[in-house]
């Protein structure tokens, strides 16, 4: 065998004229006879007659494909595919009526009618699952090195044999190697020398752009060849035997604890990128060049003679003819999914999950109490939240820490001090630089059952994950609860004694505009302890964040609340009571509100959390006070502010006697100079002044 890092071009341990015994050929046939009869019935029926809106052909990448997934036969491996995935997915063992039916979009299914039939998901209680595919080109990189590692920690940190030999495969196209989410997963996978194969389709096109615009040459495998810690190999994936050989080889370095591998075949594509693709880029003598290329008639010559005979070939491709008609048959009698279910499966609602998530693998809760038990001395924000992961890192060994410093360093603002040294770098380490990697990373651990907290450093860093971030929140609902990937994702915002565009922005409300997202915004200790407790036991993905001036300010510290205190979600606090006016605010801003009211009748609303938040405290306390004002640091236009002035005018209208007031930040990045931020943010002067001004109106 070669060493790391050396691409093995056509090689492989089957190249007689006797099919490889370790496939089962017959099977093999079957399926991509199935494939092909899928892909003709939707592009000569079910999409002329628009019961299939999406359609992408895997005519050409099949029969690689369906190699690959008879080489997945350990109970703990997992794999996340792509939208040209179908064949792979079949031979998983995905029922043909269900695929079917969820591109026709009826109801069951991957989705129940709510995502595109080429996004596949499947728990595959029989063996390896497909973890739940994105629409976005590369988004199944980095998840996959998620599972990868979790099948490490399973192994090595929680002493589960069971997982010793599973592996983790992603597939991908050529031009996917261009992306973040590849080139961030290559790196987790190499570092950490992860039991992952990148599996690659090269058909030399990424729609209409050939390759050669994604990789110098069109060719990732030879530009690898030198990486780290990555076994390479190269070969084409339309001649069965050299095909079989070289998936053997990559499945078999993977299994044997070497790390991560990838295996480039170049493959044709036979049809458009889609149906609506009419190849127009493609000259003629290169559309023929891809047909001689066709691995069905390859399949058979290899087949017939050595295997089987002629006649035999014939029945097998009858019977899947059969086989997906009877499928077609079926699913056309499946309905649509009845709209009034549709806003279902957003957050978890009782009923669990089939996948994804440590509630799914025997986790319980330990006893918890709402009552908060003030112990001690006060403590200040910072110190709450590393007690609060210390303690669950003790209770839960699921639990998973990491980021961009945490580690030795105990972050930037030193919440996680000391964690590593108590727990190991196997539960809490620091990552490589992407936010991708990282966020990307916790959905693959979420998925195989593991708790994930992932650090992004500030705010602002967020946006390179942001299809991480939205991937995640979707899963449940996309996939109709099938799938879950709860995780805790804390993160630092807003201003600290100085600003910048860079490390002080706050912009909760793109969190909470992504659905599946529960939002936490403490302001004080207390708060902080009980609402990332809560986050930490429960079966939703939480953005937790850490407002920077609040970490060490002195209004914020308070007496430890318990060992057992948690927060429910959704619920607000009055740091102030009167009848004058409401003011409704959170996290920094909260004791400039209270400052602000000093001398008056108001009630001084702390939302706590965003996601879900507490419109009946807010709409009784405005039927109450009859005026409203809304204090916030982020951004006026778009900010969450605009959401409940928006509620409290459509449900509160009658009660009010002023007009429902903001007071925010202007449209503008935050200021670096103090004296410039101090005229930006809401001070307790401006806040009072606009109190008054309200009150007199």
């Amino acid at each position: 065998m070669a060493e790391a890092g050396t691409p093995i071009a056509k090689k492989g341990k089957s190249r007689a004229n006797t099919p490889d015994p370790d496939f089962d050929w017959r099977e093999i046939a079957w399926l991509m006879q199935v494939s092909r009869a899928l892909d003709r019935l939707e592009e000569t029926r079910l999409v002329p007659e628009r019961k299939v809106l999406y359609q992408f052909s895997a005519r050409g990448h099949d029969m690689a494909q369906v190699m690959l997934g008879t080489r997945l036969d350990h109970p703990r491996d997992g794999a996340c595919g792509y939208y040209r995935s179908r064949p792979f997915l079949l031979s998983l063992g995905v029922e043909l009526e269900d695929a079917l039916g969820s591109a026709m979009g009826r109801a069951g299914g991957y989705s129940d009618g709510r995502d595109i039939g080429v996004v596949f998901n499947y728990p595959n209680p029989a063996g390896c699952p497909a973890l739940p595919m994105c629409g976005g080109v590369g988004a199944q990189y980095t998840p996959t090195a998620g599972w990868a590692q979790a099948i490490t920690y399973y192994r090595d940190v929680l002493g589960d044999d069971g997982y010793a030999g599973a592996i983790a495969v992603v597939l991908g196209g050529d031009a996917s190697c261009a992306t973040n989410g590849f080139w961030s997963a290559l790196t987790i996978a190499t570092t950490q020398k992860l039991p992952m194969l990148f599996y690659v389709e090269d058909n030399q096109y990424g729609i209409s752009v050939p390759s050669t615009y994604q990789t110098p040459g069109g060719d990732i495998a030879r530009n690898l060849a030198s990486f780290g810690n990555l076994h390479v190999l190269s070969g084409d994936g339309t001649e069965p035997a050299e095909a079989a050989g070289l998936i053997s080889e990559a499945a078999e370095y993977v299994r044997g604890g070497s790390g991560p591998a990838l295996l480039r075949l170049s493959v044709p594509r036979l049809q458009g990128h889609s149906f609506q693709d009419t190849q127009a880029y493609k000259s003629e003598a290169f559309v023929a060049s891809e047909w001689e290329r066709d691995p069905l008639p390859k399949l058979k010559s290899y087949l017939v003679g050595a295997l089987m005979d002629e006649a035999e070939w014939d029945a097998i491709a009858a019977e899947a003819e059969e086989a997906v008609a009877a499928a077609s048959a079926a699913a056309e009698e499946r309905t649509v999914s009845s709209p009034d279910r549709v806003t279902a499966n957003v957050f978890y609602e009782g009923e669990m999950q089939l996948f994804g998530g440590q509630w799914t693998r025997g986790y319980r809760a330990p006893a918890s109490t709402e009552t908060p038990r003030p112990q001690g001395q006060r403590i200040n924000m910072s110190t709450a939240i590393r007690r609060t992961l210390d303690a669950e890192l003790e209770l839960n060994p699921r639990m998973l820490l990491f980021g961009e410093d945490v580690g030795p360093k105990g972050g930037v603002h030193g919440v996680t001090l000391g964690l590593q040294e108590k727990y190991g770098v196997e539960r809490v380490f620091d990552t490589s630089l992407s936010e991708e990697g990282i966020i990307g990373r916790a959905v693959g651990l979420a998925l195989a059952g593991l708790l994930p907290v992932p650090e992004i450093q500030f705010r602002k860093y967020a946006e390179p994950a942001l299809e991480q971030i939205n991937d995640c929140g979707t899963m449940r609902w996309r996939t109709n609860n099938r799938f879950a990937a709860p995780m805790v994702l804390r993160m630092p915002v807003g201003f600290f004694k100085c600003g910048d565009p860079w490390h002080s922005q706050t912009n909760e409300v793109q969190f909470v505009h992504n659905p599946g997202w529960q939002v936490a915004v403490p302001s004080n200790a207390e708060d902080a302890v009980g609402l990332l407790r809560s986050a930490l036991r429960g079966n939703d993905p939480v953005v937790f964040f850490e407002h920077r001036a609040m970490l060490d300010d002195a209004w914020a510290r308070r007496p430890w609340p318990g060992d057992d205190y948690v927060l429910p979600f959704g619920h607000a606090r009055k740091v102030r009571e009167g009848d004058r006016i409401t003011i409704v605010t959170w996290g920094a801003m909260v004791p400039r509100c209270e400052a602000a009211a000093e001398g008056l009748s108001a009630d001084v609303i702390d939302l706590r959390t965003l996601q879900p938040w507490d419109r009946e405290m807010v709409l009784k306390s405005v039927a109450r006070t009859r005026r409203c004002l809304i204090v916030h640091e982020d951004l006026r236009t778009g900010g969450f502010g605009a959401e409940i002035a928006a509620v409290v005018a459509d449900e509160a209208f009658l009660d009010l006697d002023a007009p429902v007031a903001r007071l925010t930040m202007p449209d503008i990045p935050s200021p670096h100079n103090p004296v410039l931020l101090d005229w930006a943010v809401p001070s307790v002067e401006r806040i009072r002044a606009k109190i008054d001004e309200l009150l007199e109106f």
